[in-house]
């Protein structure tokens, strides 16, 4: 489990990925009125995985505003994810959503994939 300190913000989103956010709902008209929840699961190479997905609130979801966006994090989600930064780049070879979590012992190659 995680070695973060309560004191560590729980996640924070980077301005590039909440305009992203944004970009990819407006693209998505079922997800209109659904909020990004960004999870953890067990799977993936390295025992646990990263999940985005637009859903509804939950009544125990961690729900956090950025740039406009709000992020919804589970408790189970929660304790993986403290101190981690969801970011976007939109380079030729590196597009895409990036988490970068500081409770990661290992990483997979495919940056989806961690063990802690």
């Amino acid at each position: 489990m995680s070695k973060a300190t309560q004191t560590e913000p729980l996640l924070t989103v980077t301005e590039d990925a909440a305009r992203q956010v944004g970009i990819v709902r407006s693209k998505e008209p079922e997800n209109a009125d659904k909020t990004l929840r960004v999870f953890v699961e067990e799977g993936g190479c390295s025992g646990l995985q990263y999940g985005m997905v637009f859903d509804e609130k939950r009544d125990d979801d961690h729900a956090l505003e950025f740039f406009g966006e709000t992020v919804l994090v589970d408790h189970f989600s929660a304790d993986y994810l403290r101190g981690a930064v969801v970011d976007y780049h939109d380079g030729l070879n590196d597009a895409g959503f990036k988490i970068r979590n500081p409770n990661a012992k290992q990483s997979c190659g495919c940056g989806n994939s961690f063990e802690t």
